[in-house]
Formats: structure tokens, sequence, C-alpha cells
């Protein structure tokens, strides 16, 4: 099938080259003329503004959105709904909020333009290896989307989740999940750094790839990042949050649903960016205090 495509980043351009390769027709487009030139070399057919995109396809159209959450997505979708027309659909694959979803739905709705959420996981592997894909919407439009779905996954790699929201709400946990298992490495390894044997960090991550309880893709993306630099000596202790998690945990909140572990990982990435944490001093001080502990200056 024919589809339109805005945003060419890390994600977006692979997706965009693997449809091509499917044999999709993609009308793509970004600001970025650098992006625009690696879709057309690709294959893929390019518009040079976002008016244009739609004017590219055959009605009814579809266009997928993989620009960054926030103000940018709901731009360009307030944008592209004013050029769309009637079951024509708009389908969100970045990492929007499950509630910005069931608003956005209700107000193309009105104008009856479809919209479908796609919570997309694979990163930057996901060219070789497809995307995992959690699909919210109408069923009667995502099985029209299904052609579309199939190419950009892995076998069984896509599931309808449920109406509008529910897609962007799965991956939200997906991505809180996923926050809980990297801690848990992040910490088993980082207690074998500071053991008293030689231990082989890289070897060992290997190792539990081959039939142990805790193998994983994560714990594969550990054993080549720890090959390439065992002591990790070229990176900074700082670990950034792309909203996902924060999510997960108020909606945790708000339904008074236990998260201890997706909590205390997202904690941890709020202390990795401090230095010289006011919060340690305190501790400091307060062991100096009632204990007359040294304290280091």
């Amino acid at each position: 099938m024919e589809l339109g495509f805005v945003g060419l980043g890390r994600m977006g351009s692979n997706m965009v080259t693997r449809l091509v390769q499917g044999g999709h027709r993609v009308v793509a487009y970004d600001r970025s003329p650098g992006a625009v030139a690696l879709a057309k070399a690709s294959g893929a057919e390019v518009a040079g503004t976002l008016a244009e995109l739609p004017e590219a396809l055959r009605a009814p159209r579809a266009i997928w959105v993989m620009v960054p959450a926030g103000e940018p997505t709901e731009s360009t979708i307030q944008a592209l709904a004013g050029m769309l027309a009637r079951d024509d659909v708009i389908i969100d694959g970045g990492n929007t909020r499950w509630k910005d979803d069931v608003r956005r739905g209700r107000d193309l709705a009105a104008r009856g333009v479809h919209y479908v959420d796609a919570g997309t996981s694979g990163g930057i592997w996901g060219l070789e290896n497809g995307y995992c894909l959690m699909v919210g919407g109408e069923a009667v439009t995502v099985a029209r989307l299904a052609p579309v779905f199939t190419t950009l996954a892995p076998p069984n790699g896509w599931l309808h989740v449920g109406g509008v929201g529910a897609g962007h709400y799965v991956k939200m946990i997906h991505n809180g999940i996923e926050y809980g298992m990297m801690q848990a490495y992040a910490e088993g390894f980082e207690l074998m750094s500071a053991s008293e044997y030689q231990l082989d960090l890289p070897a060992i991550a290997a190792l539990w790839n081959q039939g142990s309880v805790v193998r994983s893709w994560l714990l594969e993306l550990a054993a080549n990042a720890l090959g390439a630099d065992p002591a990790l000596a070229n990176l900074k202790p700082y670990v950034e949050d792309s909203g996902e998690g924060r999510w997960t945990v108020e909606d945790a909140i708000d339904k008074a649903v236990p998260a201890p572990v997706i909590t205390a990982a997202l904690f941890a990435r709020f202390r990795s960016r401090r230095t010289n944490s006011f919060a340690d001093r305190l501790l400091a001080a307060l062991r100096n205090q009632f204990g007359g502990h040294a304290v280091r200056r």
C-alpha cells in the first residue's frame, strides 16, 4: 500500500527504508534536507513541504507521524488535520502520552479523520530485526493498515491491543518495565565490578545469554557495550529519561498499584544527574553530628 511518513530521525529513516524494501510506496517529509536525501536514496518519494505530502497520496490517505513526543507531534498532527479529508488516517508512532491520544482521536473523529497510535519498540536495530508494534485504534482502521504493520514488524511482532490510546499505554508500561530491567542489570554488574575477583564482565554478560533465566536482548547489548569498553571509562554516569517512566509511575499512583521497582529505577536516573548531591552531603553531616563519624571535606 502507500503511506505518507513525517519524521526521518534515527528510527523514522530506518522505518521508511524497511517499508520501501517491503514493496510499499512511501512519500516522506522532514525539515532536514539531509534526512530527505537519505530517504530518497532508499527509494522513497519525497515531499518538499508538509502541505505537499497529502497531495502526493491517493484517497483515503494514511500518514505516519514519527517526530518527538509533545509539542512537535501536537503541532504536526494539528497541521495535518487541516489538510486531510474524511476517511484519511493519522498514525502516531512516537512516544505520546496515551491521554493525548484519546483527546486527539476524539478531535479528529469530529472531522471524519481516523487516528491510530502505534507504540514502537526496536530502536536503531529495527531496520534489521523489525519493530515490535503495540497498536491502538478502531478495529476496522487498524485492519486497513495491517500490511504496513506486518512489514515493519518481525513475524508475530504487532498486535492490536485496544482502542485509541491503548497502543501508547501498553508501550508506556513496556518502557517502565525496561527501566526496572536495566537498573537491575546495572546494579548487578556494578557489584561484580567491585568484587575481589578479577571478573571478565563482557564474558559473563555473554555467558548469561546462553540459557540462563536472565538472558535478554538488553543483556546482549550490555555484552556489546562492555566488550567495547569493559570499564565504561568513556561514559559519564548521567542517565536521561524520556517521559514514559514518569508516566508509568504516575499511573501507578493514580490507580494505587504498587510499582516499587519501576519507581526506584526512575529515581536512580534522577540521582545519576546530580554531582556533589546536597542529599548525600546532608547524610554525611548527620552521621558526623550524631556519631562523630569522619567526613571528607
